[in-house]
């Protein structure tokens, strides 16, 4: 299906790379296959004990004093899927589907993010005729679910004066900035009940959205599943008298919510009513996000009568903390026009035999405001009495408007396309911050080829900005003398 595709070093090897197991935290596999790549093509090939891969390459003929170039991506993917998708991201290969200009997968993320840069970074090492510098290719683990590769890198691994980092997902576009974050999870005791006789079952379920990058697309307008489901959960508890038995929305920390359900009974005197009620949430929901959303679904499905519930203390509490808990932007930024400063991502609502757990995420590219954001979801769930922790967190990248290899990016992009390209710091986290906090001096930029619905089953690259990706990538190797 890829061997047509241009530039074909670069889709090649990332036909191989899509059949290579590699969720956040297993990246076993794609490392190994790393290291083995170097090793094949005798390159000095380092790994550390986290799983990250660094590959050298000597400089080409004529190029052997130029400032030495790291390319930098990360071998993890989000493994979001479908539900009614059959698909073992420990053990299955990616399914790629051409969709007209552009390449998808069939009901599971594309693992585009980021393996088109490892890809590229690839492409470039086995081939001997383009011109750069003394390079160095770094591969990263666990980006997607806590940026531990690139947080635990060493101080004295890299000798690079210069990174390019090929994590960004709009071609026309150089990146100089990001936003930092951190993690903010809930932990609630729960008791159970018994059901009382004469109630009847049923499942609300709230599907078909198209969830998203919860740093990029924060912004946009898209639902939360998490939030619509507590909406409607909220209201039938008080009018309607329903217990609750299961609840279980969302999957990835950096994910906004596509799909969330819960099991609920109702006393059969309720029953018309409350029916009713899921009606109205449904029609109000589909009226409210018609433009973002238009293939929401709320649906009502009897099932059996469970034995237990969650006590009412707890389902009291629960969907009070839920559906007061902020998602979304917060802050806009004072300083540069539309780009958002600070935002919270209620991400999912699971539970076990004991504790009912929440994990939710917080960026900023103010660092104070990322530590306040936090703070506020901890204030609200504090309330109920809840176990609250955050994790370590992660800096921002603070932009250089005045960086060498955004010069030489920026002139690049002009002389081949005819315009200027877009430079930007997004709101997002990338694992530059990270690394410029360990090499301080360390010149970068974020770039690569347009992707979109990264994160969901919806994520696709087209096709045509691969070939502009690499040649430009290229150029500016060249251009870096």
């Amino acid at each position: 299906m890829l061997s047509n595709l241009k530039p074909a070093s670069v889709w090649r090897y990332f036909g191989e790379i899509m059949q290579i197991p590699r969720p956040s935290k297993h990246e076993e596999k794609i490392s190994a296959y790393l290291q083995k790549f170097g090793r094949d093509h005798n390159y000095e090939t380092l790994s550390d004990e986290l799983g990250n891969v660094l590959i050298r390459k000597p400089a080409s003929k004529g190029y052997e004093q130029s400032q030495g170039v790291c390319l930098q991506a990360h071998m993890d993917m989000v493994c979001e899927k479908n539900s009614d998708k059959v698909f073992d991201f420990l053990k299955d290969g990616i399914q790629p589907i051409l969709d007209g200009e552009w390449l998808t997968a069939d009901g599971t993320t594309l693992g585009a993010d980021d393996g088109i840069g490892v890809a590229a970074i690839l492409a470039i090492l086995d081939d001997n005729t383009i011109e750069h510098g003394p390079l160095e290719a770094l591969f990263t683990v666990d980006e997607e679910t806590g940026l531990t590769g690139a947080g635990g890198l060493s101080t004295e691994w890299l000798k690079s004066d210069i990174l390019l980092n090929f994590d960004d997902e709009d071609e026309g576009e150089f990146c100089i900035g990001c936003a930092g974050g951190i993690d903010t999870t809930v932990a609630i005791d729960y008791t159970t009940r018994y059901c009382p006789a004469g109630e009847v079952a049923y499942r609300v379920k709230v599907s078909g959205l198209k969830g998203g990058h919860s740093g990029d697309d924060i912004n946009k307008g898209l639902g939360c599943a998490n939030k619509m489901l507590t909406r409607i959960l909220w209201n039938a508890t008080d009018k309607c008298k329903i217990g609750l038995a299961h609840i279980d929305g969302g999957n990835l920390r950096n994910a906004i919510a596509r799909e969330a359900y819960a099991d609920i009974v109702v006393a059969k005197e309720f029953d018309t009513d409350f029916q009713k009620m899921v009606d109205e949430f449904r029609k109000n929901l589909t009226f409210e996000f018609r433009s973002t959303e238009p293939d929401l679904k709320v649906e009502l499905t009897p099932i059996d009568v469970p034995q237990l519930l969650i006590d009412r203390d707890t389902q009291h509490n629960l969907l009070n903390s839920l559906f007061a808990c902020a998602h979304g932007v917060l802050a806009m930024s004072r300083e540069i026009p539309n780009f958002v400063e600070t935002s919270t991502n209620l991400a999912s609502v699971k539970m076990d035999d004991h504790q009912i757990h929440i994990a939710t995420s917080q960026r900023s590219s103010v660092e104070s405001a990322k530590f306040a954001a936090a703070q506020k979801i901890e204030a609200t769930f504090r309330m109920i009495g809840a176990h609250v922790s955050h994790g370590d967190g992660y800096p921002g990248w603070t932009p250089n408007p005045s960086s060498r290899v955004l010069k030489v990016g920026v002139n690049t992009y002009k002389a081949m396309f005819g315009h200027d390209p877009i430079v930007r710091a997004i709101h997002a986290g990338l694992e530059c911050g990270l690394i410029g906090e360990k090499y301080p001096k360390m010149d970068m930029i974020s770039y690569g080829p347009t992707l979109r619905g990264v994160h969901s089953p919806d994520e696709r690259i087209e096709i045509k900005t691969v070939q502009m990706f690499w040649d430009l990538t290229l150029q500016i190797l060249k251009n870096l003398k």
